[in-house]
């Protein structure tokens, strides 16, 4: 049998890619989710070319929309994650689920920071840019956060939803796709 294709945030595997350098390993992740599941790691802000060590960034709303910058300073690094998220999203298509790295503006799933204009906190109901993203673009595909996963339920029915969503990508929506052909 071979295991199941996950997303997960690369800091949760232990690689140093995290704004300060460090990062968040999962022994969860990385000593027992993986027997199961193969992880396809992304650190999204790495890869829309912000580097590390970086400057933290938080989420700003602006009358336009949402915008990632740096907390200390006005870079805005919205173009680069957009250019990313849009090279990037077309080919999840084949994971079967997503750990994402919570409280990330980047990454984080829900209960992020907003920021107005000026820096100051206006509210904590966001979600990162990439994980909106993702969650836009696959609707049906469980995504978790690496935290919740603490939680018996919660991580039960995550990994229920993982096997559940890879039977039925195999069989039903491949049986749908092939029809169509």
């Amino acid at each position: 049998m071979s295991h199941i294709p996950v997303g997960i945030s690369t800091c949760l595997l232990g690689k140093e890619v995290r704004h300060d350098g460090g990062h968040k390993h999962s022994r969860y992740c990385t000593q027992v989710l993986s027997k199961h599941f193969e992880f396809r790691s992304i650190c999204p802000e790495l890869e829309a070319g912000l580097g590390v060590p970086r400057p933290a960034i938080h989420l700003r709303e602006y009358p336009e929309g949402m915008r990632i910058i740096e907390t200390k300073g006005q870079a805005d690094h919205t173009a680069a994650m957009e250019g990313f998220i849009d090279d990037v999203i077309p080919t999840l298509a084949n994971l079967r689920g997503y750990i994402l790295m919570a409280k990330s503006p980047s990454c984080g799933m829900e209960r992020i920071k907003v920021h107005n204009e000026n820096g100051q906190v206006t509210r904590r109901d966001g979600r990162g840019m990439f994980a909106d993203a993702l969650l836009q673009a696959y609707p049906l595909m469980p995504v978790e956060e690496e935290g919740r996963l603490n939680d018996n339920m919660i991580r039960e029915n995550f990994i229920e939803r993982v096997f559940a969503y890879d039977d039925w990508m195999q069989n039903v929506a491949g049986e749908q796709l092939t029809a169509k052909l």
